[in-house]
């Protein structure tokens, strides 16, 4: 964290702008903010910023980027020359695809194939940082290599390396979207690699922002988002019925997911 303009007063001031008053206690700040999340009053929100500092490997940056509410500035391999540092993952987290998920894991590899995933993984990237270098004419410290060879443009030696390897930005974002962010990529289906981040910040927020921040666990994290037709399955369960797939009026995956999220005995 490099910066930040305001905190919770500053979602509390501008809340309450209409009443030419502040609030005198901070459960009363804590029962407004509240009642601002629970019933997706956003703006005031948007009246804290916080700037990030953070490096992370390339494929990570273009899950991130797809949160376009922010101010971004990137390290620019069109005029330096990057780092020889990329991302290799703990065995722990090299898994196979799902079979019922496109974009998730499922089991974790075998000892045996996760060290020749991680040994692929290392040299491809060694192989081609050392290739790089060679078409810059450069050494990692900007130095010649061959003064007798024209090194080519480093706009065009950078389309070499893979996607693990490391960039950085400045990202500057308001609550509102800040909470956005996490509650995606803080979410326990996220990409692990982008979720290790999301935890990080989460932490921030918790320490400068506490009061949004135990709102936003309890109505943006904590929560699950209903459709009509699942509210009136819950209504239902809650009469005493017993409502099934078959007149829920939901997709199969829908109810499995509401059956999983409410713990309904199918």
């Amino acid at each position: 964290m490099i910066d930040y303009m305001g905190d919770d007063a500053a979602v509390v001031q501008a809340a309450r702008v209409s009443y030419g008053r502040g609030t005198k206690h901070v459960s009363e700040d804590r029962g407004l903010i509240n009642y601002l999340l629970r019933h997706s009053h956003t703006t005031p929100f948007e009246m804290a910023e916080i700037k990030f500092h953070v490096k992370l490997p390339i494929f990570v940056a273009r899950q991130w980027i797809r949160h376009r509410m922010a101010s971004v500035n990137e390290y620019s391999a069109r005029y330096s020359v990057l780092d020889r540092e990329f991302y290799i993952p703990n065995t722990a987290n090299l898994a196979a695809q799902s079979s019922t998920n496109r974009q998730g894991r499922g089991d974790v590899l075998t000892d045996s194939e996760a060290s020749d995933v991680l040994a692929l993984l290392r040299n491809d990237a060694t192989r081609a940082y050392d290739d790089y270098l060679v078409m810059l004419n450069e050494d990692e410290h900007g130095n010649t290599i061959d003064a007798a060879r024209v090194g080519l443009a480093r706009e065009l030696a950078r389309m070499n390396l893979s996607l693990n390897f490391y960039t950085q930005w400045y990202w500057k974002v308001d609550l509102h979207n800040l909470m956005n962010f996490l509650r995606l990529r803080a979410d326990p289906h996220a990409q692990y690699e982008i979720r290790a981040y999301a935890e990080v910040m989460l932490d921030v927020l918790r320490h400068w922002a506490p009061l949004t921040f135990d709102a936003f666990k309890e109505h943006r994290l904590g929560a699950i988002q209903l459709s009509a037709s699942a509210v009136k399955v819950v209504r239902a369960l809650i009469a005493g019925e017993q409502p099934s797939f078959e007149t829920s009026g939901l997709s199969k995956r829908e109810w499995a997911e509401l059956v999983d999220q409410l713990g309904i005995k199918d």
